[in-house]
C-alpha cells in the first residue's frame, strides 16, 4: 500500500516544473458545476469545518498585516479599483488555493485567467465580521467575465482546496479559507532561534546554509550528521503560529502544527504531527554519542514566533533543539514523504547554486498540492 501511494504521488509529480506549478494529467472526467446560491460545503462559512469563525479585523496598522501576503502570480488578473494592491494580499493559505485554482482555470478554458475582484478589503465595504477583512476570502470571476463559467469556477475552486465556496452572485463566486493557526502552513517549519548541531557547533537555524552538516539520524535512529541540501520553506519575515512540545528532560521543540515530529516507538520511532503530540509521549532527544534518549512530553502550548525555516537533509531528518524531528510535514507519513522528496533532493544535490528563494519550494509546494488530489484522507494533514 504505502509503495503503491508512492509510485502514485510520484507519478503525479512528473508534470511538475517551475515557474506556474504543476499540471495535473487527467483523462476524461465529469465534474458538476454549482448552481446558483450554492454553497460547499452544506454548513456556514463561519462553522469550524468550512473556514471557521472570524477572528478579527486586520488593518495595516494591526501586527497581524505582517501575516498577509502579496500575490504577484502573472496567472491571475486583479482588478484593484482601489488601486492600493489590497486585492493582491491575503494569508498564505488563501494564496496556495488561489494558484492552484488558476492553474485549473487555464487547464479548463485554455486562454482564460482567473481574476480577483476582492480581496482583503481595508475600506469597510462588506458585512461585519467578514473574513474579507482578515485576508481569507476572495470574489472571483473569469477574466472574459463569461458568467456561463461561473458555477464551474466554484466546482473547480472547490477541488483546489478552498474551505468554503459559495455561488453568491451571477456576477462571481465568493471563496474562503481557514485560519493559518487551525490548518497550519506552508510546509512545516522551525521559527529564528531554533538551535541545530552542526559538526562545528551549535547553530541558529536562521543562520544555516546550503551545505552544512547539521546532527540528524539514520533509518536505524542512530545520531549522524547529515548535509542540508535545500530549503523546502524558508521566510525570515513571516510570523506563524508553533506548537511548542517539551519533554520532562527540560528540551522543548517549536515548530508548525502540521510538521511531523519522531516520536519513540518499540520498533524505532513513529511519525506525529505536532499539533497531535499528547501528554505522555516520548521524544527522541540528543543524547551521548549516537544513541538518542527518550524522555515523556510533559507540557504542550501554542505559541507566534517569527521566522520559518525547513530545511532539507540528505537523511530526511534533523535534530532541532535537541529533539528529533522529520524535515517534512503535511502528509502523515515520514517514509513516504522521504521517498516522494527523492527528487527534490537529487536536484539539489547536483544544483551549483547557493541561493535559496523565499517562501515554499516549487516542487514541495507542488506536491503538497497533488497530495490533496491523490492521497486518502489518513495521509493528509487537516
Amino acid at each position: 500500500m504505502r509503495l503503491s501511494l508512492v509510485l502514485l504521488w510520484l507519478g503525479a509529480a512528473v508534470a511538475c516544473g517551475p515557474g506556474r506549478g504543476f499540471t495535473r494529467r487527467h483523462g476524461p472526467r465529469r465534474i458538476t458545476p454549482l448552481v446558483f446560491n450554492q454553497h460547499d460545503p452544506n454548513i456556514s462559512e463561519n462553522s469550524k469545518s468550512a473556514s471557521g469563525p472570524p477572528e478579527g479585523r486586520i488593518t495595516r496598522d494591526d501586527e497581524k498585516f505582517k501575516d498577509l501576503v502579496p500575490n504577484y502570480n502573472p496567472d491571475i488578473e486583479f482588478r484593484d479599483e482601489e488601486g492600493t494592491g489590497a486585492d493582491r494580499l491575503m494569508t498564505q493559505r488563501c494564496k496556495e488555493k488561489l494558484n492552484t485554482l488558476a492553474i485549473s482555470v487555464m487547464n479548463q478554458w485554455p486562454g482564460v485567467r482567473l481574476r480577483v475582484i476582492e480581496g482583503w478589503d481595508e475600506e469597510n465595504s462588506h458585512v461585519d465580521n467578514s473574513l474579507h477583512y482578515e485576508g481569507r476570502a476572495v470574489d472571483l470571476t473569469t477574466s472574459d467575465r463569461d458568467r456561463s463559467k461561473y458555477g464551474m469556477l466554484a466546482r473547480l475552486a472547490v477541488e483546489a482546496g478552498f474551505d468554503w465556496v459559495f455561488y453568491e452572485s451571477r456576477s462571481y463566486i465568493h471563496c474562503s479559507v481557514k485560519t493559518e493557526s487551525s490548518v497550519g502552513t506552508g510546509a512545516g517549519c522551525f521559527p529564528s532561534g531554533a538551535i541545530v548541531h552542526t559538526e562545528a557547533g551549535p547553530k541558529d537555524i536562521s543562520t544555516l546554509q546550503l551545505g552544512d552538516r547539521v546532527l540528524a539520524a539514520d533509518d536505524t535512529g542512530k545520531a549522524v550528521y547529515s548535509e542540508v541540501l535545500t530549503f523546502i520553506d524558508r521566510d525570515p519575515n513571516a510570523t506563524r503560529s508553533f506548537i511548542e512540545v517539551t519533554a520532562e528532560n527540560g528540551v522543548a521543540i517549536t515548530t508548525t502544527p502540521s510538521h511531523l515530529l519522531l516520536l519513540a516507538a518499540a520498533d524505532g520511532w513513529r511519525e506525529v504531527f505536532a499539533t497531535n503530540i499528547e501528554i505522555g509521549d516520548v521524544l527522541l532527544t540528543r543524547g551521548q554519542g549516537a544513541v538518542m534518549r527518550p524522555s515523556r512530553v510533559v507540557k504542550t502550548r501554542t505559541v507566534r514566533k517569527k521566522g520559518v525555516y525547513a530545511p532539507l537533509t540528505k537523511t530526511g531528518t534533523i535534530i532541532v533543539d535537541d529533539a528529533l524531528a522529520s524535515c517534512y510535514a503535511i502528509v502523515n507519513s515520514h517514509y513516504l514523504a522521504h521517498a516522494a522528496m527523492a527528487p527534490l533532493r537529487w536536484m539539489s544535490k547536483w544544483s551549483h547554486s547557493n541561493d535559496v528563494s523565499k517562501g515554499v519550494h516549487w516542487y514541495a509546494n507542488a506536491l503538497y498540492n497533488i497530495g490533496d488530489f491523490v492521497l486518502p484522507s489518513s495521509y493528509r494533514y487537516r
